[in-house]
């Protein structure tokens, strides 16, 4: 038995160390969520990016059709007539046979033709088939790029939130503090009841604010849930990003939309241009008719026939000029539109800057004010200890202390949030 000892105190000690990670574990809660984590989630679990694969099908599918165009073309094709009249052989020579051909006449055959010059139509073909592809994929990423706008707002509505909860317990937790020592003075007979009420209320009412926010948060998490398909509890924290520096370049994804639409233009231009061009096949064909090439051989017979044949149809010239104006005007089009939204861009970031600023002087205010607000709220607590005011000056005086770190917690998430609203904006 004893030889088992060692066995059995090996087990227990690994069974209760698998215990302590787990309970460890679970006291942890789930792991905090980041920014990008949820940006990356949101785009995985959007239904649209699903289309980029089946434009990228798609495309594989039209590539292979017009690939096919190289193989040999068969068909097989019939006719049977009855003309009014036959060709008559005229001969002046007695005794001499004069063959009559019959009015009916039957043919059947079937032919094979092999392009061999076709002025670069299925190439030009495949050209634009990959770029209006790029095309359709450049728009859904436009769509799947605002995607991460609206995550933002979600997910810095929650931090937003978080802080406003944050400064509601420190202003419940002061509340709190205030209301023993004036229960205390109370039960000594240095305060009065209205005092202890006073507190009380304002106890109260923060609590419910706590309540407001707690189910406004509740909400967002669940909206951000909704786009990320990742699961939030009431424990799940978001971890606030670090502060974010846009670059000087411009890469928003409507830009690659323009330059996408832009080479398809191009393409199509030298689509038209190669269906003008002269087309040469190789053609074999072979029948069964009556008659067959000798016309004086008035009996069903086989025949074959093979060589090259020329096509080039002038016609597409005449509409060829204009066809190319018309794509040309559709670029120049795109190019204002492009020259458009990059004004509109410019004026967004220029403002987006100015909010930029805006905020850096507000927190730098905000910080010596919640310091003064502190100094203010201290010697009133003071003064209420002492008898020499009332509950209801300390609250003021609090709730403005309150107010003020409340604007700065505000001021700070809003310069964040701008930042990467920023960095949105340039397509980064």
């Amino acid at each position: 038995m004893n030889r088992f000892k060692p066995y059995v105190q090996l087990w227990l000690m690994v069974s209760i160390s698998l215990l302590s990670s787990s309970a460890q574990l679970w006291a942890q809660g789930p792991p905090p969520i980041t920014l990008q984590q949820c940006q990356e989630q949101a785009r995985a679990n959007y239904p649209m990016v699903k289309q980029l694969d089946l434009i990228a099908k798609s495309l594989e599918y039209s590539l292979q059709n017009a690939a096919k165009g190289y193989l040999p073309q068969f068909q097989l094709m019939g006719q049977a007539t009855y003309q009014s009249d036959v060709p008559n052989v005229p001969t002046g020579v007695p005794g001499v046979f004069k063959p009559m051909l019959d009015k009916d006449q039957y043919k059947v055959y079937a032919e094979m033709n092999q392009q061999v010059y076709d002025g670069g139509v299925i190439q030009r073909q495949k050209k634009v088939q990959e770029a209006g592809a790029v095309v359709d994929q450049s728009k859904i990423e436009v769509e799947l790029f605002l995607l991460k706008d609206r995550v933002n707002q979600l997910f810095f509505g929650v931090l937003m939130i978080d802080e406003q909860l944050k400064q509601n317990a420190i202003l419940q937790k002061d509340l709190q503090t205030a209301l023993d020592k004036v229960k205390a003075m109370y039960k000594n007979g240095v305060a009065l009841q209205n005092s202890v009420d006073v507190l009380e209320a304002d106890l109260l009412k923060a609590k419910q604010k706590q309540t407001e926010l707690q189910w406004g948060k509740e909400s967002y998490m669940a909206m951000l849930a909704k786009f990320t398909g990742i699961h939030f509890d009431t424990q799940t924290q978001l971890i606030r990003p670090e502060n974010a520096v846009a670059g000087n370049e411009v890469k928003r994804p409507e830009l690659n939309v323009y330059r996408a639409q832009q080479e398809l233009n191009k393409t199509q231009i030298s689509l038209l241009q190669s269906r003008a061009m002269p087309k040469l096949n190789l053609f074999v064909q072979g029948g069964y008719a009556k008659p067959g090439f000798d016309f004086f051989k008035n009996d069903f017979v086989f025949y074959y026939i093979g060589g090259l044949r020329l096509n080039w149809n002038f016609g597409a010239y005449y509409t060829l000029g204009n066809d190319k104006k018309q794509i040309n005007l559709q670029y120049n089009a795109l190019q204002l539109q492009q020259e458009t939204f990059l004004l509109n861009i410019q004026l967004a970031i220029e403002q987006q800057n100015r909010e930029l600023n805006k905020y850096r002087e507000l927190i730098g205010s905000d910080q010596n004010l919640v310091q003064l607000r502190k100094n203010i709220s201290t010697r009133t607590m003071s003064l209420l200890e002492n008898g020499v005011i009332q509950a209801s000056d300390y609250v003021r005086e609090l709730n403005a202390e309150d107010m003020a770190r409340q604007n700065l917690a505000q001021h700070q998430i809003q310069l964040l949030w701008m930042e990467y609203n920023l960095k949105n904006s340039k397509g980064e």
